[in-house]
């Protein structure tokens, strides 16, 4: 049985590709509860910096530095360098990803900075982003800034 916050967080991923977007999600969880979700809305919302992980940390709203030194981060992507600094910033201690076959952030220095990075490789979150990026290759490297 699949984790439920991971669950959440690939049901984020799904709401942003029905909007048209990229099918990346997130929950941020603090005592077995979730205080935020997001999904990746640089399409929808034409940001620059809207990924699945900045999205969800923007709906958690202001938290004291107590609540985030509780926190697990989930997504169902590795989260790149700009949501894996965010991460840190906030001294979010663990990190739970779906997959990082298709795209991997900076996991090692995350683990460097006392980070628990756990890698789950869920076929459900590879699958949705092999399919994506097959499907619109150019906005899948908008996203991570490649030409």
């Amino acid at each position: 049985m699949r984790d439920p916050f991971m669950q959440a967080a690939i049901d984020e991923a799904k709401k942003g590709l029905a909007e048209g977007g990229i099918p990346i999600g997130s929950v941020l969880v603090i005592d077995g509860k979730i205080v935020g979700r997001g999904h990746n809305q640089r399409v929808q919302q034409g940001s620059a910096i809207l990924h699945a992980e900045m999205h969800c940390l923007e709906q958690a709203g202001r938290l004291s530095p107590a609540d985030y030194k509780k926190a697990t981060l989930y997504s169902t992507l590795s989260p790149c360098d700009m949501c894996s600094g965010t991460a840190l910033l906030y001294g979010i201690p663990k990190i739970v990803v779906g997959e990082n076959k298709t795209f991997q952030g900076p996991e090692e220095y995350v683990r460097q900075r006392g980070v628990d990075v756990t890698i789950l490789q869920d076929d459900e979150c590879i699958k949705l982003m092999e399919d994506f990026i097959a499907s619109a290759p150019e906005l899948w490297y908008e996203d991570i800034g490649k030409e």
